[in-house]
């Protein structure tokens, strides 16, 4: 089954390839679902009737890239699969108790009130995947941690955690905001955005479009959002390459420092996602410009099929300084077991 993961987003094929698959391999008992936003109305993972997929087409909006083909899935499973329960496992959830001034903005009234504007996070299923991991690399339980997550991908965030609890991350009301990412801007002045609009006349679509597909480390760079491109392109002398690097890695350790102001100390600085997994040279760039946190640099490089493996590694040199754990991305363990706790199954991952 593994050789038949699929990276891509879920295209006009996405239905017949499942319909392969499903002959292939042994009847279901449940099917779990990324979704990466709830809205307002969803808090918990929950099974998918027609109640709540309705719900959800509502929100999709607020996060089309992720939620629009991720409801093409449950759709053409929910044909295929008419007999075996489905659940919704959200990102938003792990950050659903965030404090209210971690999840207000400062806007009128009404916006807040009447529009639903708020923060909501993201990434919280890799999240809690990693914190789960994290407590047993550190012998400690879940509920005594203060860490610092981050989740570095194709989409970038980071998040505090107090006590086992999610109390600040820099995503927001959608996945748009926070970190610089692979292809999406991350924050913006958006002064900026109506500069744009006012001065250039941008259209909406266009700095939808702009802002999701074409900005980040490939608006930087101009040739790549990829990170093992943009190191091996640096090396050889390419000055937009070694700028994108240098503004991802700031970005990053800004974000870092921005969530340890929300925790008492720091325990472990913890990186997951495909970026937080293999690519040492960012992971070091960070680290050892964070001295003011107690994060050192020098950093042990796991090879990636030992990582693999054993799902996590500690990388700092356990010097005194504050422990750096590297955790392979667990979403698919993690959308498994709440699946199976949603239903009541008994848990069978580690």
């Amino acid at each position: 089954m593994a050789d038949r993961h699929a990276s891509q987003p879920p295209g006009p094929a996405a239905a017949a390839d499942l319909r392969n698959l499903l002959r292939e391999v042994p009847a279901p008992a449940a099917v779990g679902h990324r979704i990466v936003h709830s809205g307002p109305r969803l808090t918990g993972h929950t099974p998918i009737d027609a109640h709540v997929r309705a719900l959800l087409a509502d929100v999709a909006d607020l996060a089309p890239l992720h939620v629009t083909p991720a409801l093409r899935m449950v759709d053409a499973a929910r044909e295929l699969l008419p007999d075996v329960p489905h659940v919704a496992c959200f990102d938003t959830v792990f950050h659903k108790d965030l404090p209210a001034p971690a999840r207000t903005y400062a806007v009128p009234e009404r916006w807040r009130a009447v529009y639903g504007l708020r923060r909501y996070g993201f990434h919280g299923l890799s999240y809690a995947w990693a914190l789960r991991r994290t407590a047993q690399a550190l012998g400690r339980p879940v509920g005594e941690l203060q860490v610092v997550l981050v989740h570095l991908g194709g989409g970038c965030s980071a998040c505090a955690v107090r006590n086992g609890r999610s109390v600040d991350t820099t995503m927001g009301l959608t996945p748009l905001e926070g970190l610089v990412m692979s292809r999406r801007s991350g924050s913006l002045d958006p002064g900026a955005l109506l500069w744009l609009q006012r001065r250039h006349g941008l259209s909406t679509d266009e700095l939808d479009d702009a802002l999701h597909r074409h900005s980040g480390l490939l608006g930087l760079s101009g040739t790549s959002g990829d990170t093992r491109d943009l190191v091996r392109a640096r090396a050889g002398g390419d000055a937009a390459a070694g700028l994108a690097l240098a503004t991802f890695t700031l970005s990053c350790r800004r974000g870092i420092a921005s969530m340890a102001a929300s925790l008492d100390r720091l325990d472990a600085l913890v990186f997951t996602g495909e970026i937080g997994e293999d690519q040492p040279e960012v992971r070091e760039e960070i680290c050892s410009a964070l001295t003011v946190l107690g994060v050192r640099g020098g950093l042990l490089v796991p090879e990636l099929e030992d990582l693999m493996r054993e799902g996590l590694r500690r990388v700092d040199q356990a010097a005194g300084g504050v422990p750096v754990l590297v955790v392979a991305t667990g979403e698919t363990q993690q959308i498994a077991a709440e699946t199976r706790r949603v239903l009541g199954m008994a848990d069978g991952t580690r």
